[in-house]
Parts: structure tokens; sequence; C-alpha cells
């Protein structure tokens, strides 16, 4: 069996197929340069993220309206909540594009680099010799939306990787295109 070549430059059909077009990062002069190509999640995974935290919001909000209707109608600090919640969910529908947007990923010769954060990055090198496990999974959300989180464990705690809003297509070929490479490397997998 040969082993699998890692592509190192140029978009991918089935990884970049439906993404965005163009990785955000920090307004920042100091920027760590790597080789290769970002690949970049699915804009599914931004209306995902909306409708969840919508729902997320959506009980303790009826609760608070229920309590406005029924318990205590002339209460301050109930609409205080309810304006609250609402704030947050509209600063969460404002931010969750752009982090979606900073989400991205390089596959280079010896090992996959992960990039999540606008304000607070973080860049992780995950060698492809070291990874012990390769697993893909979606929740009712993810499934309905066709998206899935590739997961990567070390043995390091802090250098485990997941990349979520994959296409379950672009899951599947990155998951066996890394434990190909994982393979040759003789100490992973």
């Amino acid at each position: 069996m040969q082993p699998a070549a890692v592509p190192s430059n140029g978009p991918h059909p089935v990884l970049d197929s439906g993404t965005f077009t163009g990785l955000k990062t920090a307004r920042s002069e100091k920027r760590l340069e790597l080789d290769g190509t970002w690949h970049q999640i699915s804009p599914k995974y931004v209306r995902e993220q909306l409708i969840a935290s919508a729902l997320l919001l959506l009980l303790p909000a009826a609760v608070v309206v229920a309590m406005l209707v029924d318990f205590i109608p002339n209460n301050v600090w109930i609409w205080i909540v309810l304006g609250a919640g609402t704030a947050l969910l509209l600063v969460t529908m404002i931010i969750t594009p752009r982090q979606a947007r900073a989400i991205g990923y390089r596959l280079r010769d010896d090992d996959l680099v992960f990039r999540k954060g606008i304000l607070w990055q973080r860049i992780v090198a995950v060698p492809y010799g070291r990874m012990q496990l390769v697993d893909i999974s979606h929740g009712p959300m993810d499934r309905g939306f066709g998206l899935a989180q590739l997961k990567m464990v070390t043995a390091a705690a802090t250098t485990g990787v997941t990349i979520p809003g994959l296409t379950q297509e672009a899951a599947e070929v990155l998951r066996d295109t890394l434990i190909d490479v994982a393979e040759t490397r003789r100490t992973g997998l």
C-alpha cells in the first residue's frame, strides 16, 4: 500500500467544496505564516450555531414571559433579564459568522495545523505520527445540516483538536487521509 499524498497547495475539491472563501485573521502585523493552503468549514455551521443559540435562550425567555404574564407583571428585574437575554442573542448572532470564518486547518508534510479565534486565537499543530484517534461525530442538528465534527486525539491533552462544521464527505476524506498518513509515520493510530 502506497502512502497517501498530503495536498500541499491549491484548493482540494472535496475539502473546500461549499466552504467560506477567505479565512479571517486578527488585524495584527505579527502573524504566523505557514506553508500550504488553509481549508475552512461549511457556512452551514453558522446557521446551525445561530439556531442552537436561539433554542438555548428560548427556554429562559419562555420562563421570563410566563412570570411576566402570570406572577409578577410589574417587576422591573424581569424586563432587565429579558433584555439581557435578547442582547446576548444579538451579540451571538453578530459574532458567530466571524468566528466561523476564523476556523481553518492546514495539511502540511508532518502535521495538521488548526486555528480558530479572532480575539483569543488558538493555533495548534498536531503531528500525524502522534495521533492516537481520529473520530467523526455528529449530533441531531449536525445531521440535519449535513455536517460533522472531526476530532483528533493525541497523548497530550492540550493538543487534541476538534474541527467543527465540516461537511460529512469532507470529514470522511480528511479522516481517511489522516489515518493513511499517520500509518506511514508508524508512531500513531
